[in-house]
């Protein structure tokens, strides 16, 4: 027994030192990769119908404000398609309050309403194909945006995003996502700095080995694209955002992110909330596990092993939170012995301190890039990694909370709550986008970025 444990300890070692190259090596890739500058893509946009879609359960608080702003947009060509998923608060009659043409309303009444938010986006969707919203035009002219309730897109929005779509092999576009209430809370800034980081880097590096993926707002499929899939483009999952990105990509479509304009959404301000939410999306990520054989079969080359290594993040996740247990019990034991910098043990504590908070460090200078026209400073950037650093974790418990959910055969999730819209999370003056679907700081990778439901 005392001879096979210094052995079992090696194995370990050997397997973290492994665990860590890999994401690391992983994340430094598509560090380089973002920081190439795009091809150039057109530059006029093609005749197209824009169908914005917003599923609604009981946002009566932010959904006046949501269809204003997309009526303002400075495009006339649009269809404002508000989808009351059996809300039981005054939603509908905000929506009916409206009296511009050019929204329209689809009531879902119980058994069919409230079974998620794939099912209400797969009712739109056969609402658009069957009620003349599209007005004659070919599938391949009209293009479905997805914006959820407490969304609010950029004004340049539609200017950067349909000229993408003059691209035939084009099926979808995401733009980038921040968060509107950063300035306010500190655990929303933590969200937003989350978000843009991962767009920023990894979305935009999946630009070059084409395997973006789409996320719950912000989010544009061209019609016909959606109709490749079948009747329900949108699946029953937790995550039918991840999965709709997965299915355009093996079915031959072209996934883009655009990072030059942004939708603006509530960050969640309190803790367990967001814990929950989180935990959501992980349990989303799982169920997209059935999808694997497809991706491997029909993607090729880097676009396949970024999907792979992106659709097995959670089993990743939950052995980095294995690892950063050893890594406490450790620093509890050097506290405990005094430690001194002569001390191999203090040696490893700075190791240690540099793999968790090194990585934080690069990307906040990348966040700092984006969102110094806005009063940031770089050194409240570098303070900030720690913090993020730390705001990490919130993943660990999110995805064993998860996984107990689903040993215990519990699979009902309650809709995040939006507060009032207020002055002080209006969409803010912005030049440029940043944002978006975001992953725990030390995997780098995304779990979604659903906030709807």
């Amino acid at each position: 027994m005392v001879e096979v444990w210094p052995r079992a300890s090696a194995v370990l070692d050997v397997a973290a030192i492994v665990f860590i190259v890999t994401v690391l090596t992983h994340a430094m890739i598509l560090l380089v990769l973002s920081r190439r500058p795009t091809p150039e893509t057109a530059t006029a946009a093609p005749d197209i119908r824009v169908v914005f879609t917003i599923p609604c359960l009981d946002e009566e608080r932010v959904i006046g404000a949501s269809i204003d702003r997309l009526l303002s947009l400075p495009y006339d060509d649009i269809v404002v398609l508000v989808i009351d998923d059996g809300s039981q608060d005054g939603t509908a009659a905000i929506v009916e309050s409206r009296t511009d043409s050019r929204v329209r309303l689809l009531r879902r009444r119980p058994p069919e309403a409230r079974q998620g938010k794939g099912a209400a986006l797969n009712a739109a969707y056969a609402h658009v194909l069957s009620s003349g919203i599209t007005d004659g035009r070919p599938h391949d002219q009209v293009v479905i945006a997805v914006v959820d309730a407490d969304g609010r897109l950029e004004s340049d929005a539609l200017s950067h995003v349909l000229p993408l779509f003059a691209n035939a092999d084009v099926g979808g576009v995401q733009t980038a996502v921040r968060i509107n209430n950063r300035h306010v809370s500190t655990l929303a800034r933590m969200q937003d700095m989350e978000f843009v980081i991962f767009t920023d880097v990894f979305q935009q590096a999946r630009n070059h080995i084409g395997s973006v993926g789409l996320g719950g707002n912000g989010q544009f499929m061209r019609l016909s694209a959606l109709t490749s899939l079948g009747a329900q483009p949108w699946s029953s999952s937790l995550t039918e955002d991840l999965d709709l990105g997965l299915r355009l990509t093996t079915h031959g479509w072209r996934n883009l992110y655009c990072r030059r304009t942004a939708v603006h959404q509530q960050g969640v301000v309190r803790f367990d909330r967001l814990l929950r939410q989180r935990a959501r999306w992980f349990h989303g990520h799982l169920q997209s596990w059935r999808l694997l054989p497809e991706v491997v079969h029909n993607t090729r080359g880097w676009a396949r092993c970024d999907l792979v290594y992106h659709m097995t993040a959670p089993f990743l996740l939950l052995c980095a939170s294995l690892l950063t247990a050893s890594f406490v019990l450790v620093l509890a034991g050097v506290a405990l012995g005094g430690p001194s910098p002569q001390t191999g043990s203090f040696r490893w504590l700075l190791v240690a301190y540099a793999l968790a908070v090194g990585p934080a460090l690069v990307y906040s200078q990348v966040y700092w890039s984006r969102d110094r026209t806005d009063g940031l400073s770089r050194g409240r950037a570098v303070m900030m990694a720690q913090f993020y650093a730390l705001y990490g974790l919130m993943w660990y418990l999110a995805g064993w909370r998860a996984v107990g959910r689903i040993l215990l055969d519990r699979t009902h999730w309650a809709k995040t709550s939006r507060e009032l819209d207020t002055a002080q999370t209006t969409l803010p003056p912005v030049a440029g986008g940043t944002g978006g679907i975001a992953p725990p700081q030390a995997l780098g990778t995304p779990l979604t970025a659903d906030t709807a439901r």
